[in-house]
């Protein structure tokens, strides 16, 4: 009766989340690399008598699950649930919760952060002067201006309250935004296109899941409607954009500035062209990392997969 942890910053709050699981019978084996588990790792540590499993980053593929033969459970540690073959958990009748609600705070306010980065280079001021070089750059008001979103859920609502509160018309391009009520109140424009909000807006923020349709969202092509001051950013998944195509819009100056907490590798290689760039700016996957999400984070999921476990 064995449950598997991954995440490592999960034990943070073992002394609130174990007794939970140890009163309902179950042993805890944890990831003690310090890292994210390779596949075989995670086949290694769950491969028999582990039947629930909370998740950080790690890939759960469907090689990984059929050599989980006891896998009944999947919590995901966070929302996005990209890192596991979903398809193949069905066929396999694993299954699984993410821990919806538990980061859009943080994760909004990582995204607002990086909004001011881009308009006054916070950090390359800061490291002039630290150099003896008392040079100033000249920034740019966010009052005024006009932020697209690609995706209205829990987080863009969020970024979509705080850049109201800023002075800013908000935009959300979402096919499947429903929430006319939200709208209304926070006087915000729901676009009918991708295509007219990547023209109008003077920053573009993603806060959509990674899927099939949504891979490469942002790509030469629509890229290359951004306004030429317009910024960049992206706190979801790092294969939102085309990483190649950001390259030479960055490079040829089609956009102005892009900010990314996410990488399509993670951490990305050390001669990663973007990273040479003085308009690119990337943060360590960092939007959840913060102490009120990451106990939100660890309660839910392990709600979660009691929950899952005893049904």
């Amino acid at each position: 009766m064995k449950v598997l942890i991954t995440p490592k910053s999960f034990k943070n709050y073992k002394g609130k989340t174990y007794p939970l699981l140890e009163s309902a019978g179950w042993q805890i084996i944890e990831n003690n690399t310090g890292r994210t588990l390779s596949e075989n790792e995670v086949i290694e540590l769950a491969g028999e008598g582990v039947y629930g499993i909370i998740v950080g980053i790690d890939i759960l593929s469907e090689r990984v699950l059929k050599n989980c033969r006891d896998l009944r459970a999947i919590s995901k540690y966070g929302v996005g649930l990209d890192n596991i073959d979903l398809a193949a958990a069905a066929r396999l009748n694993i299954k699984i919760m993410n821990a919806v609600g538990s980061n859009n705070i943080s994760v909004a306010e990582l995204t607002l952060a990086l909004m001011f980065e881009a308009a006054r280079r916070v950090s390359v001021l800061g490291a002039n002067v630290k150099a003896h070089r008392w040079e100033r750059l000249m920034g740019m008001e966010l009052t005024g201006k006009t932020v697209g979103l690609i995706g209205g859920g829990q987080i863009g609502k969020e970024v979509a309250k705080r850049a109201r509160g800023l002075g800013m018309y908000v935009s959300i391009f979402d096919p499947y935004f429903k929430d006319s009520a939200f709208l209304e109140e926070h006087q915000i424009h729901l676009c009918g296109s991708l295509h007219d909000l990547l023209r109008v807006s003077d920053v573009v923020s993603l806060h959509l899941p990674l899927t099939t349709d949504t891979k490469y969202i942002l790509n030469s092509e629509t890229l290359s409607l951004m306004k030429p001051t317009g910024v960049l950013l992206n706190t979801s998944r790092g294969e939102l954009v085309d990483e190649a195509a950001l390259y030479v819009a960055l490079k040829e100056k089609v956009i102005a500035f892009a900010a990314q907490d996410v990488f399509s590798m993670e951490p990305p290689a050390p001669d990663e062209k973007l990273l040479s760039l003085d308009n690119f700016l990337l943060t360590p996957h960092a939007g959840a990392y913060t102490a009120e999400a990451i106990e939100r984070m660890a309660l839910h999921s392990t709600h979660n997969l009691l929950r899952m476990l005893n049904t």
